[in-house]
């Protein structure tokens, strides 16, 4: 009896352990901290992520309330206003990063709040050119607490016109009119529709490390393309292509070459290795001619 006692708990022992990341401190001395539950996390935050490749959990902003145009076209969410911000599970708790969709009014009380909190930003700037109402993107990043950090990011969007994540299903998306296999057989990627929106990320070929912790491509760095049906087979493009320095200008001597808008060129991190430059674009175009086009500014790139 006394045995078996013994060995459960030893058992239990053995499963708080596995709930908790070894750490090393700077003294040698081996210490713990607790691995996010997303389950928590979710509550914190004040809606429902997503398991994506990489052990990343995503969790999604869109700006289903604001009407955007680019000419006359109506900016779908998933097109170029699509917030999110990802966790990925690390030593100490959670890293996290993603890009905040806001109104200029906006901008500042949220940096506020999420500097308040804790979290960082790594880039405040445009995407697109032209828009209405004018559009800025704020790109957080924070290491920590993964529960705290998820209240820090429901505060910030507390002070925004952010909808709340909705309560049922969500409505049946327009169709996407363009001939998405051809765009796939051209970009050599399988897309994938979202919101009436077709959409590819394309991964680099080599790994990106932030802080000694690889960042896989679900945490915003793979090459986004997507096609928004704009009729008659056309389609306006946006997203943005992540380079090296000395991809940067091949890209956009193609760009241009095909008539497609350079709309923004930033960086999205601060401390990433190698060093990343993200690039914008905008067009409105027969989507076989711009797919097309994206294949050839991304043979330029040491893409997968």
């Amino acid at each position: 009896m006394r045995n078996s006692l013994k060995a459960g708990l030893l058992a239990v022992a053995g499963l708080m352990a596995c709930s908790r990341a070894v750490q090393v401190s700077s003294g040698g001395e081996v210490t713990s901290s607790p691995q996010p539950s997303w389950a928590a996390v979710e509550a914190a935050i004040g809606r429902s992520g997503a398991a994506q490749p990489g052990d990343v959990y995503r969790f999604n902003f869109p700006r289903s309330d604001l009407r955007v145009m680019v000419g006359d076209v109506q900016v779908r969410p998933a097109l170029a206003l699509g917030g999110w911000v990802a966790f990925k599970q690390v030593s100490g708790g959670a890293m996290i990063a993603g890009d905040l969709v806001l109104t200029e009014d906006e901008v500042n009380p949220v940096i506020s709040a999420l500097q308040a909190g804790g979290v960082e930003q790594t880039a405040v700037h445009h995407h697109i050119l032209g828009e209405s109402p004018r559009i800025i993107y704020v790109h957080v990043h924070a290491h920590g607490d993964a529960v705290k950090i998820a209240q820090t990011i429901r505060n910030a969007v507390a002070v925004t016109k952010i909808p709340a994540a909705p309560a049922g299903p969500p409505a049946t998306p327009p169709a996407i009119t363009i001939d998405t296999a051809q765009v796939a057989r051209i970009l050599r990627n399988a897309g994938r529709p979202n919101g009436g929106v077709f959409q590819f990320s394309i991964p680099r070929s080599e790994a990106i490390r932030d802080m000694g912790v690889e960042i896989p491509p679900s945490m915003g760095l793979g090459t986004v393309i997507n096609f928004q049906p704009t009729g008659g087979g056309k389609a306006a493009i946006t997203g943005d292509f992540v380079m090296r320095a000395s991809e940067v200008n091949p890209v956009i001597r193609t760009l241009r070459e095909n008539g497609i808008n350079v709309t923004s060129l930033h960086s999205h991190m601060l401390t990433e290795e190698p060093r990343l430059f993200f690039m914008h674009f905008w067009a409105n175009d027969d989507a076989v001619k711009l797919a097309t086009a994206m294949r050839a500014a991304l043979d330029k790139m040491a893409s997968r």
